[in-house]
């Protein structure tokens, strides 16, 4: 063991090495694991101990350019990039762009038409990581997109103030991953688990979070997270509400890739971080999260909100004409909480909730009775038979015959009726 290339620090009461590890790409990467006081006297000598250096205790500092490992007595556990930034001397744009042909022709892949909102983005992380940023998902059913690519760029870049994760750990108990950390990486997200969207959200925004380790009490510490996903599923990755403003989602089309292309993005990177610092935003900041819900709409946005409403309907529609094709008849009484507690025993946990059913009877141009009423119900019994059942609610009348056109819009499968 070559003990010359490590450097010793105290922190608090407690002794830590940091260290040059290998990587496959045969470079290495700085990193602190926790030291013996007993172990460095063996070693070093009794007298090397006075020469440490020691600090109060850890804080976390997001710095990029004119980065401070030491802040006051506090030893900043944020990493410093691997690459240098010239602020200072003047540089040519021009000249720096013929260095970075991957790079930006990369960029204009990924967000196309929104190309300098996308530069915007990247020059933000870059110069102002404590800013709120949307959550930028990368969608696309098509093989070999390079949204995968884009998580490995921004883990090169940013190194180990990014970390890939996946959906299950927003609700695990354990979070110490993602304490210090300026971006949170989940490559092909597909969730129906509504906490784990929650809890997406509320980290995007929040400037607090509380970290949790094994064996260790909980500690709320200052968090900046910005998060960026990829799915394979373009319209249901994830729950949410056609309100929502913190989501970005791009569809990204199919590309032919040169076999050696993410070496020369790698390459480029001290080029393209050089010329980040000098060009414009091409907006200023206007909301909380930079950008306005107009600048970052999309089409692919559009369809995930859609994508509810659109279920919901196909699974009423299919809990009616079920209905019509146990019973053969044209009239059927049903309460939206009817239908739920049908959705429930069909669908499991993605039944449908009471509003939604409600709804969907709606867009039908349907009304509910006047008052509470008893009628002759509807139920799914759990070995998969409809019987009726007598209820009392304010109950819908769904004439079928008058309602068929919904069908044949709605389903392929239905016209047949």
């Amino acid at each position: 063991m070559n003990l010359d290339s490590a450097e010793f620090i105290r922190v608090g009461t407690s002794y830590y090495a940091i260290i040059e590890r290998p990587t496959i790409s045969k470079d290495t990467e700085k990193i602190m694991i926790s030291w013996n006081k007993e172990t460095i006297v063996n070693d070093l000598g009794k007298d090397y101990i006075s020469a440490i250096k020691k600090y109060y205790g850890f804080c976390c500092i997001p710095q990029h350019i004119n980065y401070e490992r030491e802040i006051g007595d506090f030893y900043n556990i944020y990493h410093p990039l691997d690459y240098n930034i010239e602020t200072e001397s003047e540089i040519d744009l021009q000249e720096l762009q013929l260095k970075i042909p991957y790079t930006l022709k990369y960029i204009k892949h990924i967000f196309a038409e929104q190309y300098l909102l996308g530069l915007d983005y990247l020059k933000i992380l870059l110069e102002n990581p404590t800013q709120i940023l949307p959550v930028l998902v990368l969608v696309s059913s098509e093989r070999e997109t390079g949204k995968s690519t884009f998580l490995k760029w921004l883990r090169k870049i940013f190194s180990f103030n990014a970390t890939f994760i996946n959906a299950d750990s927003f609700v695990n108990n354990f979070n110490s991953d993602l304490n210090g950390k300026l971006l949170v990486l989940v490559d092909e997200i597909i969730t129906d688990n509504q906490q784990v969207t929650e809890r997406i959200k509320f980290l995007s925004t929040a400037d607090r979070n509380k970290i949790e380790s094994k064996g260790k009490d909980k500690e709320e510490v200052e968090s900046f997270y910005k998060f960026v996903m990829t799915s394979n599923f373009e319209k249901n990755f994830i729950k949410i509400d056609k309100k929502e403003t913190r989501f970005w989602v791009r569809k990204i089309p199919s590309i032919i890739k040169n076999p050696e292309f993410d070496k020369h993005l790698y390459k480029e990177i001290p080029f393209f971080l050089n010329y980040l610092v000098r060009i414009p935003h091409s907006t200023p900041k206007q909301t909380r999260m930079w950008f306005t819900p107009e600048q970052i709409r999309t089409s692919a946005l559009t369809r995930l909100m859609n994508y509810e409403n659109e279920n919901a309907k196909q699974k009423v529609f299919e809990i009616i004409n079920e209905i019509h094709e146990n019973f053969n008849e044209d009239e059927i009484l049903i309460a939206p909480k009817d239908i739920q507690s049908i959705s429930k025993r069909i669908h499991g946990r993605n039944s449908i909730e009471i509003n939604e059913a409600r709804n969907v009877l709606k867009t039908l141009n349907l009304t509910p009775s006047n008052n509470s009423n008893k009628y002759e119900g509807y139920e799914y019994l759990p070995h998969g038979e409809f019987v009726k059942i007598d209820r009392k609610g304010r109950y819908y009348s769904i004439i079928f015959s008058e309602i068929r056109h919904f069908f044949d819009d709605s389903d392929d499968s239905l016209i047949t009726i």
